[in-house]
């Protein structure tokens, strides 16, 4: 049984570790999964005949991305030991004194930011690598998004600053760019991230940094490594961090005193609340540098360190009813309604319970006293129900069959978590949600069209469909919808607007199911116009970056529906951009047939520039190396792992000088 209860919590820790640190998507809290690593870890040391060095226990989980480089660290990236007992943290500071023989120490104090980690190297005083914390020995290179981030200085100016250091710290997602990303997901139907830290992780890994730089990264730092730091404690590092640029937090403070850390944590466990970005505990760091080399590390983790967790605020409150809404790709989610409760400084109404099996697995009955979480997270989630509370007669919530809008008997596609309607044609609420995407900022940006104005065109019959917009009239908007001059002019300007629009743009207000921002884009530059993307067969769709089988399914599906295929056309007739804007390469088919692979940066031209060149005479981009890989183009600082496999492949890796000779049209 002991075997058995080891094996099963380290099967569950890995799966737990790669939601976390690959999907960035957790299913359970930190506590719960710190709670089952203890339990694991006591195991382990009472039956060390069951050790294995792959266990959890042995391993800092990895966020390590296969379409990025890797780069080892010049010193492990080590995970701290983390507690949410303040006895727990007394103990440390004891155990440090015990380790210092007694010796005169402080404790630096300072916040947990909820953000993921960054690891920076300087030389000469310039950014030259950012690299993420991956498995804690080797991470993912994002120099290119982190330079998005304007808050790290590129180079430093400071002339006490050393030639070479590394600093690390965490990238951060403020609370009000957050819910500015999540508000757009929410509009275009994708699923919400659940708190600033995934955000943050889910940013850091994309491979456009433009779009990186559109989401509003921040970070702040937390630690200096270098031969010749200015000083040998670690507070006063940090303060000349800070002067040389980088943004440091301005609540360390120096402890000299069990009670002083008792008093800090007390502190900031009213006031975190207020912060403009997202904490989840505090650390408390041995001040200075030769004594936490004294006291060293273990295998996990350094000895001279603690994390303390605040726990996760939460509230009992009854559910009032359960509500089910159907969203414009007729996802159909359940919402609790719930008894106003005062949680982490909001009042909580609502709470969305994602899908069936989650109103499953917690067991809901009707007027249930439900256990409402936030901690960490900015979207209120029903944790547990109190079964003791519950009433006698109550019946167990039940997903509905048929569509609350319109009554047609829902469907769940194989694989799916989510149930929908299928009455795509027919569904107000989808049809009304096809309209106000199709008109938004991000699509074809309409001004003047939004929820209350879609829903009255629909309800007039002035708009049935999203190309009947561009049939509207301003007497029409005014006599029938009952607008007035300005907001009728404001409208038929963003109708007249919107034909120019690009045709990546047109790609995504189609509300094609499973086609966001990012693969409209992919998907318009890799067929390049309308009549391709509606003949396309499947194997074309997913020989294109980021396509899958699913999504080129929806597009096969949506593009051979007729309804679909006649508004496309009145679409084409009215005026939109149906092809992608010329990007002024000559092209050939000299690389037909042809994947490469593009690793390093170049002197002639940008990486996304020779992505756009190998596009247009015929060959394909990928973002990893394998035995399809036809070239690799590398330039200045190929990632070292990159040139080993083309090596080990036997795939020719040429610069971009060969390159163009290739594509070069000298030979004509």
């Amino acid at each position: 049984m002991t075997r058995q209860r080891i094996d099963d919590l380290r099967r569950e820790l890995n799966r737990h570790n790669y939601n976390y640190y690959v999907n960035n998507a957790p299913e359970i809290s930190d506590i719960e999964f710190d709670m089952m690593m203890k339990e694991l870890e006591a195991l382990e040391k009472e039956y060390p005949e069951f050790d294995d060095p792959l266990s959890p226990t042995h391993r800092v989980g990895s966020d390590i991305n296969k379409g990025f480089e890797q780069a080892m660290h010049i010193h492990p990236m080590l995970s701290l030991a983390n507690t949410y007992s303040v006895k727990e943290v007394d103990e440390f500071v004891s155990r440090c004194r015990e380790g210092l023989m007694g010796e005169k120490f402080r404790i630096c104090g300072e916040l947990k930011y909820d953000g993921t980690s960054i690891s920076l190297i300087y030389e000469n005083r310039r950014l030259v690598r950012a690299v993420t914390r991956g498995d804690g020995e080797k991470g993912d290179i994002v120099t290119a998004n982190i330079l998005t981030i304007r808050s790290i200085p590129a180079v430093i100016q400071a002339e006490d600053a050393p030639d070479s250091f590394e600093i690390r710290g965490e990238v951060l997602l403020p609370w009000k760019a957050f819910e500015r990303l999540n508000e757009e997901r929410a509009y275009n139907e994708e699923p919400l991230f659940a708190n600033p830290r995934n955000a943050a992780a889910g940013t850091l890994k994309m491979q456009n940094p433009a779009e990186v730089a559109r989401r509003e990264l921040d970070a702040v730092f937390y630690y200096l490594i270098g031969d010749n730091l200015p000083a040998g404690n670690h507070y006063e590092n940090m303060q000349a961090a800070k002067r040389w640029g980088f943004k440091v937090s301005e609540h360390m403070a120096l402890l000299d005193s069990m009670e002083a850390v008792d008093s800090f944590i007390n502190h900031w466990d009213r006031e975190r609340k207020d912060l403009p970005v997202a904490t989840d505990g505090l650390v408390f760091k041995v001040n200075d540098l030769k004594q936490q080399l004294n006291l060293g590390f273990t295998a996990k983790s350094p000895r001279w360190a603690i994390a303390y967790k605040f726990p996760a605020e939460r509230a009992l409150t009854r559910l009032r009813f359960v509500s089910f809404e159907v969203g414009r790709t007729g996802v159909v989610t359940p919402v609790a309604n719930l008894e106003p409760v005062l949680l982490s400084g909001t009042i909580v109404k609502r709470a969305s319970l994602h899908n069936a099996d989650i109103i499953a697995s917690l067991d809901i009955h009707e007027s249930d006293m439900v256990y409402v979480e936030k901690g960490g997270e900015i979207i209120p989630k029903i944790t547990g129900v109190d079964t003791s509370l519950r009433e006698q007669d109550a019946c167990p919530v039940e997903f509905v069959k048929y569509c609350p809008s319109c009554g047609t008997k829902l469907v769940r596609p194989e694989g799916e978590a989510s149930w929908i309607c299928p009455n795509k044609y027919g569904c107000q609420p989808q049809i009304i949600g096809r309209i106000e995407h199709f008109v938004g900022r991000r699509m074809m940006n309409i001004d003047g069209i939004g929820e209350e104005i879609s829903q009255t065109l629909h309800d007039t019959g002035l708009v049935e469909n999203i190309a009947d917009i561009y049939d509207l009239t301003a007497e029409k908007l005014m006599d029938k919808a009952g607008l007035g001059p300005k907001t009728t002019a404001r409208i038929m300007d963003g109708i007249e607007s919107s034909r120019h629009i690009p045709f990546e743009r047109v790609v995504f207000a189609l509300s094609i199911p499973y086609v966001g921002e990012t693969v409209a884009k992919k998907l318009a530059r890799g067929v390049k116009d309308i009549d391709t993307l509606m003949t396309a067969d499947e194997e074309q769709l997913t020989a294109i970056d980021e396509i899958g089988s699913r999504i080129a399914g929806a597009i096969r599906e949506y593009m051979t529906n007729e309804k679909n295929i006649a508004i496309i056309e009145r679409l084409r007739a009215a005026g939109l951009q149906m092809e992608v804007e010329a990007t002024g390469i000559e092209g050939s088919e000299k690389l037909k047939g042809k994947t490469i692979v593009i690793s390093g940066t170049f002197a002639h031209n940008s990486r996304d520039r020779y992505k756009e060149i190998i596009e247009a005479h015929g060959g394909k981009n990928s973002g990893s190396i394998s035995k399809k890989t036809d070239y690799v183009l590398a330039g200045e600082n190929m990632g070292p792992a990159k040139l080993e496999k083309a090596t080990k492949l036997g795939i020719p890796v040429i610069d971009e000088d060969t390159f163009l000779s290739m594509i070069s049209n000298d030979d004509k």
